[in-house]
């Protein structure tokens, strides 16, 4: 019970923190609007950071993300009876931090448009050139290098580490997410993509489901990968 909810206010926080900037950045009439990459980057990183603060606090190991305990589970790093928990936590707080945005944003979706930036990349990922193939590689780079280096952190709640997860995201981020928006985590894109196409913002655009098998399997590939070679190498 502990895991589920450390790993439903952990990834809550996650979400809230790092789609209010997506949503500052992008809807029309608030003060970050026109924000750049970095911005976006270092908010990601910083959010990832006091995620794993709170759930780790709160009993579980700060996974926050399917791509990091489904890889675990099946490399024996994880035990397998926890990843149900684990995974509805990360799903469901990521649905509510999405929520929470469109309640806090509400006005603001109210005066932008699709064309202004009233889409599902406020809460999901979407390529900058849609190129499936390139864009799955893409997500599985980007998650090998960000579990393999989470791998060799160790217990990564503990002391500064948390700060450092968050730094290793915001490199990730600057490095070699600026293609599809790096996903790096399927709970984070499609809690967060499914609140969107359900709960009625206005002027709200597609969901863009098409696209979302690539921050689903390209994440979970580059992340079991990542485990595998650990084991491996280790």
């Amino acid at each position: 019970m502990n895991g589920f909810i450390g790993e439903l206010f952990g990834t809550y926080v996650l979400i809230v923190l790092g789609t209010g900037a997506c949503a500052g950045a992008n809807l029309k009439q608030t003060y970050a609007k026109g924000s750049n990459w970095t911005f976006i980057s270092v908010a990601w990183g910083m959010a990832v950071t006091m995620g794993v603060y709170v759930a780790s606090s709160l009993g579980s190991l700060g996974h926050l993300n399917p791509a990091v305990t489904i890889p675990y589970a099946i490399f024996g790093l994880f035990p397998w009876n926890q990843v149900v928990p684990y995974l509805l936590g990360q799903f469901l707080g990521a649905f509510l931090g999405a929520a929470t945005i469109m309640m806090i944003f509400y006005p603001h979706f109210k005066t932008t448009t699709v064309d202004n930036g009233n889409t599902v990349g406020i809460f999901a990922t979407r390529p900058a050139i849609y190129s499936p193939v390139s864009n799955y590689l893409s997500e599985v780079v980007a998650t090998f290098v960000f579990v393999f280096a989470l791998l060799n952190l160790g217990d990564f709640t503990q002391g500064l580490k948390p700060l450092v997860v968050g730094l290793l995201i915001m490199v990730v981020g600057l490095g070699v997410g600026t293609t599809t928006g790096f996903a790096l985590n399927p709970a984070r894109d499609w809690g967060p993509r499914f609140a969107y196409s359900v709960i009625p913002v206005p002027n709200r655009g597609s969901g863009e489901w098409y696209y979302s098998w690539v921050p689903m399997f390209g994440p979970l590939t580059g992340g079991i990968i990542a485990a595998g070679l650990q084991v491996m190498v280790k």
